[in-house]
């Protein structure tokens, strides 16, 4: 039988996505990953005067804005296989938020450009963004335990009945 194929009278079914921790976890992720785009989206607009400039940071946070939604919806949809690559990249933020969140309190000076946000609210948003980076690596590596992806088959229609703790008789394997 090829791979992906169900046997007749079968059907597929995922019992690690019904789990309530699993669902919970899912929410979890996306709502950790929608709000990293969130504030990576507002330092990028608040600062831009200041981030287009040099190595072109705007476009990196904007980039990184960008990825954190398509990766909020890969995992609302179930993906797992974003989860690692969640986690490196939020490690790779984390970095980029402890090395650069210093300067935007150092604009304080005469002679520096103001961005459309003050620099202390940027500077306190690139802290708050490198926090979350830090709550979305463990959530991700959490979620991705949980094995989503794990397949088994069971007769149509057995629904609720079938698998651990269903009642002799209902389709589900006699104890031994």
């Amino acid at each position: 039988m090829a791979v992906g194929q169900v046997r007749p009278g079968y059907e597929l079914w995922r019992p690690n996505r019904e789990k309530a921790s699993s669902v919970t976890m899912k929410w979890l992720i996306v709502v950790l990953l929608l709000a990293t785009a969130a504030l990576a989206a507002l330092i990028t607009i608040g600062g831009w005067t200041v981030l287009k400039g040099g190595a072109g940071m705007g476009v990196v946070c904007g980039i990184y804005a960008l990825l954190y939604l398509l990766f909020a919806y890969r995992v609302a949809r179930w993906s797992r296989g974003v989860l690692p690559l969640t986690a490196a990249l939020s490690m790779i933020l984390a970095i980029l938020c402890a090395v650069g969140a210093e300067s935007w309190f150092e604009r304080d000076k005469s002679g520096f450009t103001e961005p459309l946000l003050p620099s202390s609210l940027i500077g306190v948003l690139v802290i708050v963004l490198g926090l979350l980076q830090i709550i979305v690596i463990a959530a991700a590596l959490y979620g991705f335990n949980q094995n989503w992806h794990v397949e088994e088959e069971r007769p149509i229609g057995s629904g609720e009945d079938y698998g651990a703790g269903a009642a002799p008789g209902n389709g589900a394997p006699q104890p031994a």
